[in-house]
């Protein structure tokens, strides 16, 4: 009887060793099968290889770990930098580094990753990326690269993608030219031009400036002429003759000795000093002509 009961002991607590070792197997299996999506990123559930049609947002998600995983797609926007040789019209090729911007479409990344898998990048973006750049600046001369007609071939590369892309879920958000290298002959060839319209421009501004300086300096001369002409007109024998007046009365006033010799019309004063009051710095002889109206 005693080792039957110490034998039911024992199985008893085997028992609960097994049972307590696979709860903590049950628990280790729950925990490992949780998945964290951050912002930024979409989740998509593999079950047995295929993968779900809803894509999960960020937050605390939970699956089976024996037959599911869960893929994790960012779908803020990246930057994917690509050094590469640009033909130009002209069949130079131009060295440069250009950056694509792209983002994944959350609500299309299962279907990504079905149709073309998580290398997307590699698999899609960047042949696409390759044949636009090439048929658009083949349109280009080398020169166009380096001056305002840049951006034009940017947007041209996106539209051109854009199009190639449309349906994969990927959204091309801006093509930008890093850096271009031309060829030194070439952008010694540029620099010179674009210093000769500068200059040319700064001798447009000189002619420009004297064109005005002129044109200021005739208008004062026509200036200067016509009051020349409007004094000229007022100055008729009446008035020259009450200013011959207005000048006498003045001389007349004087407290100098003087003598007036006048024809009617100009009155000349003549002051007459004996060499002795000549040594008096008062005195002084000074012969004055007035205007004649004749």
């Amino acid at each position: 009887m005693i080792v039957k009961l110490l034998f039911t002991k024992v199985k008893l607590k085997g028992m609960k060793r097994v049972l307590i070792n696979s709860l903590m197997f049950m628990l280790i299996i729950s925990l490992s099968g949780c998945a964290v999506i951050r912002q930024g990123e979409v989740g998509v559930k593999r079950k047995l290889g295929k993968y779900d049609d809803r894509p999960y947002m960020e937050g605390l998600r939970m699956f089976n770990p024996i037959t599911t995983t869960v893929v994790k797609i960012p779908v803020r926007t990246e930057n994917l930098e690509v050094g590469i040789r640009l033909p130009s019209k002209e069949g130079l090729n131009i060295g440069a580094e250009i950056s694509i911007l792209y983002n994944v479409i959350p609500t299309q990344v299962p279907n990504l990753l079905r149709t073309v898998g998580t290398e997307y990048e590699r698999n899609v973006i960047l042949p696409v990326f390759r044949s636009a750049v090439a048929d658009v600046s083949s349109k280009f001369f080398a020169k166009d690269m380096h001056t305002s007609q840049r951006g034009i071939i940017e947007t041209a590369i996106q539209e051109q993608m854009t199009k190639l892309l449309d349906g994969k879920g990927i959204t091309i958000e801006a093509v930008l030219f890093k850096s271009i290298q031309l060829p030194p002959n070439l952008a010694r060839a540029i620099e010179e031009k674009l210093q000769a319209e500068q200059q040319a421009l700064r001798m447009e501004f000189v002619l420009q400036e004297a064109r005005q300086e002129a044109e200021r300096r005739r208008i004062e001369a026509e200036g200067v002429r016509d009051a020349q002409l409007i004094i000229a007109e007022g100055l008729n024998p009446q008035v020259l003759q009450f200013k011959s007046i207005e000048a006498f009365l003045q001389l007349a006033n004087s407290p100098n000795t003087k003598i007036i010799v006048s024809d009617g019309d100009m009155p000349v004063l003549m002051t007459n000093v004996n060499e002795e009051s000549a040594k008096t710095p008062a005195s002084s002889t000074n012969t004055i002509r007035l205007p004649s109206g004749n």
